[in-house]
């Protein structure tokens, strides 16, 4: 799944190789796949040269791992992870394109770029995936792509209103 724009998607192409009429989501896998066979790279080095504002899951049937980012652009390219706002619309305010996550019944972990597909599965563990960030199975944790070596601490929602959690880079 790929939602949003890359604005470095000509560069890219280049890079890796491909040709004029290859898509954004094309190539995220290309990039995945070429640093992946390229090891020892991290996967916050593929999402780090990716400008624009997006949100993705790459799936790596060969390795049976998911992959997960999301940035959003704003003014500046300030780093932002943070609060939740939903207004019906793909994008908010700060160019986020949105996607979700969650703990199901069963313990899995669950993704979605609606919310409504997730609301009844993952009850009050529904949060936003927070911009900046990445999740892969082969790490196992949450992390910053920007700035890797900080921790990310989930702080749950206060207001009735929200569910889920936001997190911070400390």
């Amino acid at each position: 799944m790929f939602e949003g724009a890359l604005d470095n998607l000509g560069s890219l192409k280049q890079q890796y190789g491909l040709g004029k009429s290859a898509t954004e989501v094309v190539l995220v896998i290309e990039a995945y796949k070429a640093l992946r066979d390229r090891a020892p790279y991290p996967p916050s080095h593929m999402v780090a040269h990716l400008n624009g504002s997006f949100s993705f899951i790459v799936f790596d049937n060969s390795t049976s791992t998911l992959f997960v980012a999301s940035r959003a652009r704003a003014k500046g390219e300030v780093h932002r992870v943070g609060a939740f706002c939903w207004n019906g619309s793909r994008k908010d305010q700060v160019g986020k394109v949105p996607l979700y996550w969650g703990i199901t019944a069963d313990g899995h972990v669950a993704f979605a770029d609606n919310v409504d597909l997730l609301k009844g599965a993952c009850g009050k563990s529904l949060a936003s995936f927070p911009q900046g960030c990445f999740f892969s199975t082969a790490v196992g944790e949450l992390m910053s792509y920007e700035n890797p070596k900080n921790k990310i601490t989930a702080v749950p929602a206060e207001d009735e209103e929200m569910w889920g959690a936001t997190y911070k880079v400390t």
